[in-house]
């Protein structure tokens, strides 16, 4: 069984002596006994250790489309889990019961690598996914899973904040085949006052993701009413992803819903998603989907050569499919952006508990 407090990577010792760990723009400074904001690495022995290695909050089947991606293996179906903790705190956070969890040690499931992808493997997985909480803070964890992975041909894909220094970005991003970038707001006091966090290491994120790396990536904002949808933050922040990333990264518009410490705001009406949808388009970008919402137009991926349409979506399903093989598009040959295989039906909008 795997030994649950691992020696972890990016830290080193200061002055004070005091141990920084270096795996994200926290730099926590830990005293001997001490643990991150993130709660799973701690200060052992004048060293950094990953107190998750190895156990699991559980894992599930699910569509690659609820990741969200929609350029990546439409249609297939991908082995989920997480861990515990996470390296921001966001008041609003979707799944806090997970990423603030204090009482891992009783809640967990345990398993090695090789068993994850064994895993994904019997059950016809195309990928296995880092999600609910981040891979940024179980970091060794996640890349031991992901290498055993692809010894089973099986893809891997992070569902991150992006919240990561770039050298320990560089070592995780290097094992991923995919990703999908939460970026929760285009402000600094957003990320601040709601996250206590920064906007500019995820921005760095996704220049670096982009630029310097092979990973398919594609972008979510969560809609917040009154927060981070408005006409002008929504603009600006879709015209840096036109200019600095490119009009072919896919942008996903999802709606709240009241949890964790935001709970006396309203769920995001459809309206705002769609609104979102159409500044992005405005702003040029080509593929705009929303999420968590029924929306058929919002969920349709259009070709970029004669305008058809190649898969339609409602939810996490898929309605129409047109893609060949490769991605092309079977009416003009154009090339869609995004990573495809053979489509045989889709796995649709199911989640499957497994035992691992």
């Amino acid at each position: 069984m795997a030994n649950s407090h691992y020696p972890g990577r990016y830290w080193h010792k200061l002055a004070d002596g005091r141990i920084q760990c270096d795996i994200c723009p926290r730099d926590c400074r830990l005293h001997d006994g001490q643990r991150g904001l993130c709660f799973v690495r701690k200060c052992e022995n004048e060293q950094i250790v990953l107190t998750t290695y190895g156990r699991s909050s559980g894992f599930c089947i699910d569509p690659i489309e609820k990741k969200p991606l929609n350029h990546f293996h439409p249609g297939s179906s991908v082995l989920s889990f997480g861990t515990a903790g996470c390296n921001l705190a966001c008041r609003f956070c979707q799944n806090w019961d997970i990423s603030k969890s204090r009482e891992f040690d009783r809640l967990c499931n345990q398993a090695e690598p090789d068993s994850i992808a064994k895993a994904a493997a019997e059950h016809g997985c195309k990928s296995v996914a880092f999600t609910y909480n981040d891979p940024i803070i179980f970091l060794e964890y996640a890349i031991d899973v992901a290498k055993a992975c692809h010894g089973q041909d099986i893809k891997t894909v992070a569902v991150t904040s992006g919240y990561i220094h770039q050298q320990a970005g560089s070592e995780l991003f290097s094992h991923m085949n995919a990703a999908n970038i939460d970026l929760k707001a285009f402000t600094d006091n957003f990320y601040h006052k709601l996250c206590s966090g920064h906007l500019q290491p995820v921005l760095d994120t996704l220049i670096y993701l982009k630029h310097e790396t092979y990973v398919w990536f594609e972008i979510t904002t969560l809609l917040i009413p009154g927060q981070n949808d408005s006409d002008e933050g929504i603009t600006a922040m879709c015209d840096w992803i036109a200019e600095k990333l490119g009009p072919d990264v896919p942008l996903h518009f999802t709606a709240f819903h009241p949890d964790w410490k935001m709970t006396d705001l309203p769920t995001t009406p459809s309206s705002s998603l769609k609104r979102a949808r159409a500044i992005a388009l405005k702003a040029g970008l080509l593929y705009v989907y929303t999420g968590n919402v029924h929306d058929r137009a919002g969920g349709t991926t259009l070709c970029p050569g004669c305008n058809s349409r190649l898969i339609v979506r409602d939810w996490y399903e898929i309605l129409e499919h047109r893609l060949s093989d490769e991605g092309h598009c079977i009416i003009c040959d154009a090339v869609l952006p995004g990573h495809y295989s053979p489509f045989n039906g889709a796995f649709g909008p199911r989640r499957i508990p497994v035992v691992v």
